[in-house]
């Protein structure tokens, strides 16, 4: 029997090639890195994917997001409907949930949010995460490519944005009963909690990687590539292969998932400080290619938010921490006023109102730690100014889901 055929898929900023080819082939599977913009005639006779670490895209927008909404993720959704593999850990697994392969084949139904541990009335953020830690299958061994396998595997884990969670409970019931919630965070003696000792990242349910319906298409956010002792997950994922045979298909007609919706209304309130960067700020002009894709008329400034409570710009302002005069420039709103900081005189000056004819949006993350610097209350976020285009076009999910994942933020327009 000839050996099963992945393509290593790599877009820019990824970084697990050598590690994914080294698992692949020590575990029997014949690999290659596939380049995210090659053609695709090299893609038609193999037999599965592999989506590996990294940081596609330099997380501009979110982990995962950019790359997600890349032309090659609608060839993707039409491999799996034919059955192929399609395997993706840490950042694999960020862009197959922000495409909506996982968990449901379609539509944004998740989030791997930034980590962070839940307490009674606030959050707490172990940052980022990079350690070792246990997995076990969850679901029944023949239920997806790499269950089929027993006990608890000791496996590293390095993210920022590794937290599963979702809005839609649903989903999780959803997913209970068709067996995909496929592994979880455990002890050495395969024990599964939630408590951070265990579960690091706080994502809910100790969830450490899922499956689609299918069974063929699985994240996963721990690294069973980066050592021998992930060899049995590989191992399945050939045994998968061998027996699950893959048959070329007409491109299903998947209903799309995107309708239009309301962005709340967020009105102008207390002291906002809105920061720019002096250099061109690259993460900005990579969201507004993803928006160009949909409204190509588009323009995009990015600038960082914060609203103070019970604290002066002043003291907000001369804080290197927070801001960088050599690099960034801040601009003060109080209602319909609207002021350039001087850093050399530390104060502010009259400055043109970049909101006008622009229509702009505040992206907030739900579990979102605010510097004491700005007061008991304060609020941190992205704002998103957008010229170009009309109102109307921001109503579309689709374009909403790139500024923000409404399963871990909030997403408001301003007044």
């Amino acid at each position: 029997m000839p050996r099963p055929r992945i393509a290593v898929i790599s877009f820019p900023g990824t970084n697990g090639d050598t590690e994914n080819l080294r698992a692949l082939q020590r575990c029997g599977i014949e690999a290659f890195v596939f380049l995210w913009n090659e053609d695709r005639e090299k893609l038609q006779d193999i037999d599965g994917y592999f989506f590996g670490a990294g940081f596609s895209y330099e997380d501009r927008g979110r982990s995962g997001m950019i790359a997600a909404r890349d032309p090659l993720m609608q060839f993707m959704v039409e491999e799996a409907a034919c059955g192929k593999a399609v395997i993706g850990n840490c950042n694999g697994a960020q862009i197959l949930v922000e495409s909506g392969l996982i968990p449901l084949d379609s539509g944004l139904r998740m989030s791997l949010a930034r980590n962070a541990i839940r307490t009674e009335n606030s959050w707490s953020s172990p940052g980022f995460l990079n350690e070792w830690v246990w997995i076990t299958p969850t679901c029944k061994r023949d239920r997806c490519a790499t269950a089929d396998w027993s006990g608890a595997m000791h496996i590293p884990i390095a993210h920022g944005e590794g937290r599963f969670t979702t809005k839609d409970r649903d989903v999780i019931g959803e997913l209970r009963r068709n067996d995909q919630l496929a592994f979880s965070y455990c002890d050495a003696s395969r024990t599964i909690s939630t408590d951070p000792i265990v579960t690091p990242n706080g994502s809910e349910y100790a969830i450490a990687g899922i499956c689609n319906p299918a069974g063929n298409v699985v994240a996963l956010m721990p690294h069973p590539e980066r050592t021998p002792n992930g060899d049995p997950y590989v191992h399945s994922l050939r045994r998968w292969i061998e027996t699950h045979p893959w048959s070329r298909k007409a491109p299903a007609k998947v209903p799309s998932s995107y309708g239009e919706i309301s962005i709340p209304i967020r009105e102008r309130s207390g002291t906002e400080i809105f920061i720019d960067t002096i250099i061109v700020n690259n993460e900005e002009r990579t969201v507004e290619q993803a928006l160009r894709r949909l409204v190509p008329s588009v323009k995009l400034k990015q600038l960082r938010y914060a609203r103070l409570r019970d604290r002066e710009v002043r003291d907000v302002l001369t804080h290197v921490s927070f801001f960088n005069p050599h690099k960034e420039v801040a601009y003060v709103r109080r209602g319909t006023s609207v002021t350039r900081w001087n850093s050399e005189a530390k104060s502010e000056e009259s400055s043109d109102d970049f909101f006008a004819k622009s229509i702009a949006f505040l992206r907030r993350d739900e579990s979102e730690m605010p510097s004491a610097l700005l007061g008991e209350g304060g609020q941190t976020g992205i704002c998103y100014v957008c010229s170009g285009t009309n109102e109307d076009e921001f109503r579309r999910s689709e374009l909403q889901e790139i500024f923000a994942n409404p399963h871990a933020s909030i997403l408001e327009r301003f007044a």
